[in-house]
Formats: C-alpha cells, sequence, structure tokens
C-alpha cells in the first residue's frame, strides 16, 4: 500500500485526475480510510517538491468540484453555539461562560444550477447559516456538524470554489466600473492567464451583468460626487466575483437598499446566471412576491431551526396541511415570514407554532428526500475523499494564497492609489490652496521681523507654530480618508486579492508626493516673508525638516486610524494625543523644567526635534542681534550676542543637528511600523 501510494503521489505534482481514479478504483476500502487517517503525513510528502504544485493541485480541484462538474452543496446536522455571559470586561473560566445555541441540527441541499432563498425573521440564523457555509466569520462560533461539495468535505478549501458577494458594497469612488473589475482581474484571476485574456474575461462580465452603459463611469461616493447608481453598484458586486467564474456563489442580502423594480432585475440576473451551471444561496429579507417567484427553492429558518425546504408550490402544499394556508393575493414570503415570527405579547403561543411546524418537517417526506439525496450523494463519491484529503492538506500547507506575485501586486496596487489620489482634484486643490493661503497670513502676521530681542520671541512663535501647522494639516488629511480606505483593504484582503505589506507600502509610496508637494509650497511662502535667515542652504535644510514632519504626522494618522477604526472616533483621539507632544515640544516649556516623570514624553514628540534643528538651522550662523544701547551686549536676562547665545539659552546643542535628524527617521519608521501592526492585526482578525 504505501509503495503505490509513494507512486500515486510521486514527485510530480501535475498527476491526472484520471491517474488517481484508476489508482483509488484498484484498492480496498480499508486502504482508503487507513489514508485519510493519516492524510496530514502523506499530504506533507506532497507537499516537499517544487512550490509551483499549487497552481495544478488547484487546477485539479476545480476541475473535480467546479471546474465543468456542477456543484451540489449540502450540509448535516449544522449547530451553531455563541458565548454569551454578563461580564465581558475580564477573563472567565470556560465554566462560566454561557452557551446561547443559534442554530439547532439544521440540515439541506442544493442541487445545481438552483437559486436558493434562505429566508425568515430577524434572528432566525439566516446570517450565522450563511457564515457556517462559507467558513467566514466562523471565529466566534462553536460550530458542529458537516459542509459538503458534491458529497465531499473541503474544509476550508470552500473559498477556493466559490464567492460571497456581502451585504454592503465597498469600493474605491474615483475607480470607473472596468477599471475595478480590471484591477480585480489582474489580481485575482489564474495565473496560467495572460492579460489579454484576462481583459477578455472582464468584457465578459460587463456584458452579462448589463453594465455596459456606465463602464466608463466613475462608481462614485456617499455624500460625494455622483457615480453609478445602486442598482449598478450591486451588479458591480456580482461582476466582481464572477471574474473568476465560481460554480458556486453565496449572496447576502442582495436586494436591500433597492426598489423592487431593481431587487426583481437583480434577482432575474441571478436566475439567468444559474442555467450556466453555477449554484446559488442567497438570503433575503421580506421579497416582493414577484421577487419569490423567481427562486427554485425556498428556505425558511425560524428560531435557528429548518421550518421547510424545496419548491414554492411545496411549501405552500407544506403549510396548508398545517393549517396555515397562504392567502389568495397575499405574499407568499410575508406570509412565511409572519407566520414564523416571534411576536412580542405572544411569545409562548408564536413559539410554539414554530415548534409545531418545524417538527413537521423534520418528519416530513421533503426532509426524508434532502436526507436520502445526501446519503447517495456520499456514497457516490466516497472514492473521491482521498483525492480531496490529499488537495485540502496540500491547500493548507502552501503559502500560495495570492494568484499575483509581490512585485505584480505592488505595481498593480500602486496604480490604483496613485491614480485615485491625483483624480480627486478637488482635495489636491483644496490642500495646495490651504498650504499658500495660511502661509501666506503666517507670513504676514511675523513679517519681516527685525533681529533684536522682540525680533528673537517672535520668530521662536512663528517656527514653532510652522511645525504645529504642517502637524495637524497633514495628521487630519490622513484622518479623514484612511479609516474609510480601510474598510475597502479588509474586504479585499479576505478575497485574497493582495498582501497587506503590499497594501501599506503601496499606500505610503503613492502618497509621499503629497508630504513633500505641500510643505515645500508651504515654506516657499512663509519663509521669506516671516524674514527668516537669508541663506539657500538654510531655507533647504528648512524645508527638509517641515517635509520629515509632515511624513510622521502622516504615519501618525495611519497610526491612529488603524486603531480608532473610524473617522469620527480617530477625529475626537487624535487631538488629546498631540497637546502633551506639544507641551514638551520644547517651545511652552523648557528641558529643565520638565518633570522627571514625564521626561520620557519629550523623546517621542517630533515636536522637539523639529523646533530644535529649525532654531538652530535660523541662528546659528547669526552673528549679531540688534539691542537697545542701555543694555550690555551679554547673554542670560540681557541681549544676545549673536544667533549661538539664542540657541543656548533655549537649552538646545549646535552639535545635535544630524542627532535630531536621525531621531526624526527614527520616528517615521517606528510609528509607520506600528501603524502596519494595527493594519496587520486587524487583517488576520477579518479572515476568521
Amino acid at each position: 500500500m504505501s509503495e503505490d501510494l509513494e507512486v500515486f503521489l510521486g514527485d510530480d505534482p501535475s498527476i491526472q485526475v484520471e491517474s488517481t481514479n484508476a489508482y483509488i478504483s484498484n484498492t480496498s476500502q480499508g486502504d482508503i480510510d487507513d489514508v485519510i487517517t493519516h492524510r496530514r503525513g502523506k499530504a506533507e510528502k506532497l507537499s516537499k517538491g517544487s512550490k509551483s504544485y499549487s497552481t495544478p493541485l488547484e487546477s485539479r480541484l476545480s476541475r473535480s468540484l467546479g471546474g465543468t462538474e456542477p456543484i451540489c452543496l449540502s450540509w448535516r446536522n449544522i449547530n451553531v453555539f455563541v458565548k454569551t455571559g454578563q461580564n465581558r470586561c475580564f477573563r472567565r473560566a470556560d465554566s462560566d461562560w454561557r452557551f446561547k445555541q443559534i442554530l439547532r441540527n439544521v440540515n439541506g441541499l442544493v442541487n445545481p444550477r438552483t437559486l436558493l432563498a434562505i429566508i425568515g425573521a430577524s434572528g432566525a440564523g439566516k446570517s450565522s447559516l450563511l457564515n457556517v457555509l462559507t467558513g467566514r466569520n466562523v471565529s466566534k462560533y462553536c460550530v458542529t456538524g458537516e459542509v459538503q461539495v458534491n458529497g465531499i468535505n473541503v474544509g476550508t478549501g470552500m473559498r477556493n470554489i466559490s464567492a460571497y458577494v456581502q451585504q454592503h458594497e465597498l469600493f474605491i469612488g474615483n475607480m470607473t466600473v472596468k477599471e475595478t473589475l480590471v484591477f480585480r482581474a489582474l489580481l485575482r484571476m489564474d495565473k496560467c492567464l495572460d492579460q489579454k485574456a484576462r481583459l477578455a474575461r472582464v468584457d465578459e462580465v460587463i456584458g452579462e451583468m448589463g453594465l455596459s452603459k456606465c463602464v466608463n463611469t466613475r462608481i462614485g461616493t456617499p455624500g460625494g460626487k455622483k457615480g453609478i447608481s445602486g442598482g449598478e453598484m450591486k451588479r458591480l458586486s456580482f461582476a466582481c466575483e464572477m471574474l473568476t467564474n465560481p460554480p458556486l456563489m453565496f449572496c447576502d442580502e442582495p436586494t436591500s437598499g433597492l426598489d423592487s423594480f431593481m431587487a426583481q432585475n437583480i434577482v432575474q440576473t441571478l436566475k439567468e446566471t444559474t442555467q450556466k451551471g453555477r449554484t446559488i444561496l442567497c438570503t433575503i429579507h421580506q421579497p416582493s412576491s414577484e421577487v419569490f417567484a423567481l427562486f427554485d427553492h425556498v428556505l425558511l429558518l425560524a428560531e435557528g431551526r429548518t421550518a421547510f425546504m424545496g419548491t414554492a408550490q411545496k411549501a405552500y402544499s407544506f403549510f396548508s396541511g398545517l393549517g396555515y394556508p397562504c392567502p389568495v393575493n397575499f405574499n407568499p414570503a410575508d406570509f412565511y415570514v409572519l407566520t414564523l415570527a416571534i411576536i412580542p405579547g405572544k411569545e409562548d403561543e408564536t413559539r410554539k407554532t414554530v415548534q409545531t411546524i418545524c417538527d413537521a418537517f423534520d418528519q416530513s417526506e421533503e426532509m426524508n428526500e434532502i436526507a436520502s439525496e445526501t446519503e447517495i450523494l456520499m456514497k457516490q463519491n466516497h472514492e473521491k475523499e482521498l483525492e480531496s484529503v490529499l488537495f485540502q492538506d496540500a491547500f493548507d500547507q502552501s503559502n500560495d494564497r495570492y494568484k499575483a506575485s509581490w512585485v505584480k501586486q505592488f505595481r498593480i496596487v500602486f496604480w490604483r492609489t496613485w491614480m485615485c489620489f491625483f483624480r480627486d482634484d478637488l482635495l489636491f486643490k483644496v490642500r495646495a490652496m490651504q498650504s499658500i493661503v495660511i502661509g501666506l497670513v503666517l507670513g504676514l502676521v511675523y513679517l519681516r521681523q527685525d533681529y533684536d530681542m522682540t525680533g528673537v520671541r517672535n520668530i521662536s512663535g512663528a517656527i514653532f507654530l510652522i511645525i504645529a501647522n504642517q502637524t495637524f494639516v497633514n495628521l487630519f488629511a490622513v484622518l479623514n480618508t484612511f479609516p474609510i480606505e480601510i474598510a475597502v483593504f479588509l474586504r479585499e484582503y479576505g478575497s485574497g486579492l493582495y498582501r497587506v505589506d503590499v497594501y501599506y507600502l503601496a499606500k505610503i509610496a503613492a502618497e509621499m508626493p503629497s508630504f513633500i508637494v505641500f510643505p515645500f509650497l508651504y515654506s516657499s511662502v512663509s519663509y521669506w516673508l516671516i524674514g527668516l535667515h537669508d541663506s539657500l542652504q538654510s531655507f533647504v535644510m528648512h524645508t527638509g525638516v517641515l517635509m520629515l514632519v509632515a511624513n510622521i504626522s502622516g504615519a501618525v494618522g495611519y497610526f491612529v486610524s488603524s486603531v480608532a477604526r473610524s473617522v469620527s472616533l480617530a477625529l475626537s483621539v487624535a487631538p488629546p494625543l498631540m497637546v502633551p507632544l506639544m507641551l514638551f515640544g520644547g517651545f511652552l516649556i523648557s528641558d529643565g523644567s520638565i518633570p522627571v516623570y514625564f521626561i520620557w514624553m519629550k523623546y517621542v514628540s517630533w515636536f522637539k526635534f523639529a523646533n530644535e534643528l529649525l532654531i538652530i538651522i535660523q541662528w546659528k550662523d547669526v552673528t549679531h542681534i540688534d539691542c537697545p544701547q542701555n543694555v550690555s551686549a551679554v547673554t542670560g536676562r540681557g541681549c544676545y550676542a549673536n544667533g549661538s547665545s539664542i540657541i543656548k539659552d533655549m537649552d538646545y546643542n549646535e552639535d545635535y543637528v544630524y542627532r535630531d535628524i536621525g531621531l526624526l527617521f527614527e520616528l517615521l519608521i517606528v510609528f509607520h511600523l506600528c501603524a502596519f501592526m494595527f493594519v496587520f492585526v486587524r487583517a488576520r482578525r477579518s479572515e476568521s
């Protein structure tokens, strides 16, 4: 057995399915069970070959489960529990937790080319069942039961052969419909396809989903520029998932937010796609009678149990036989939801009704047919179990989650980020005008300061204001956009489009010009109006420090946004964080006066290092400070003799220029690393 299995596995990962079937047909049932029992060790042998084995394996799985063979999805005895407890602030022992059951022994089967509607009142378990079937968002669940594809347990391989269209659409508003599809096609479609084939598939999906009229229209953003309609956006969601031609699709509330006509149009499109071999499951909330009639089968859930599963005609007969006939000219979907709902004030009565209906279905002919068909499907496909196990283990051990290489991912994500940033011309113009206007106002307030005692104080204040302005302008520019974009990133990361480091590095690289150009505009206006040190070298160094401050502020914005998770929360958290950093910046309080228990804060304040640098740049080459005639030119409480005495009086050191520059770069790296770590953690948690 073991020698034959070694020949079966071999060193060549591109073994054909026919050879596998031939091997299985000559292998006893006991040998198959033995291989299944020891599948992990055998899969390790498979994974020792070339790293390129993942693509052939994926194609083999696609051929055996989802390529030319239609998908039949079944699930047996699905039970879902969630932990509950009064006090969630502290860790609890396992014995202290209470478990609430969401789904109870749910069974079902969806045949190929079928459009299934999962219907039920709020809290019936529709979303929980969809999560279990797709293997998504189940980290907080305790799940028992089996989910099978064509009688085979594929485990996490479900994501490789299915698509999941979520309820809420998340897109980059400045992208057009075709650009969005091309972006996903370049990153998600199989590696063996060239760019011409990918673009051809994009055009095919555009025609299939009826998006030809809006192909070059920008998607638009809520509250911003108007783009495509709600129905077109919903179609775009389906089009994005159909690029890979998945044989199995899950749709969460595909008609939410749409009018009756558009909802019917969307479901009609789904109905047409099932005729091409797809199997589609939808959760849907109170569909109209016209929409309800489009579904091939319905699954009615109540209190986490199956109340009925089958055709709409059989549902009518089933409920009529129990004494609950649907009235004439009444929407069947509304009738079933109302019949199975738990009505406040009548909880006991309605729960008894639900229990009676669910118990009757468990003993019904429809339920027996589902059970028998599932058993037959499992027996017919038992010989495929060995192959599916080996494939699944190979997927589990393979790191090749993404269809594109790291370099290609970076290039494509950078292209989109760069294009979207500069396509928002209004924001770009506003930020440019803001830099010029604020620089002009500040320059006019401190216009042409004299180098005397009053001018020294004014210039010191102007320098600190320049640093504070560049901090807040660039910080809030990130806080107002990044939390929104993270939601799109998490959706795309969950689909396996690109890596976290690719997204973050591309984001930084694409937006870095804004943290260079705008500080330059600001400095070009304010520097000469204020009358800072008249030297090109000093101007260049002054501008370089402001660029560093702008980039650090952007990094802090990324960090706060990744932690806060929403624009409003980020805008609320950021200002209080800035106050202590400004306080220990060296202008509002001298270094020698900082309490020892707060001394550490000055080392994380870029205000301090930037202020020290700009003060040194301004005064180190100044040899004379004007002083009143009745005051001797001495340091201390009298006049400053020269620029060096000013630097010394502020507890700064002229020799710290390179040290301060190095510390600013260090803060830039540290804040970016912290932001990346939080984005990475959020991305990993979103997968579960």
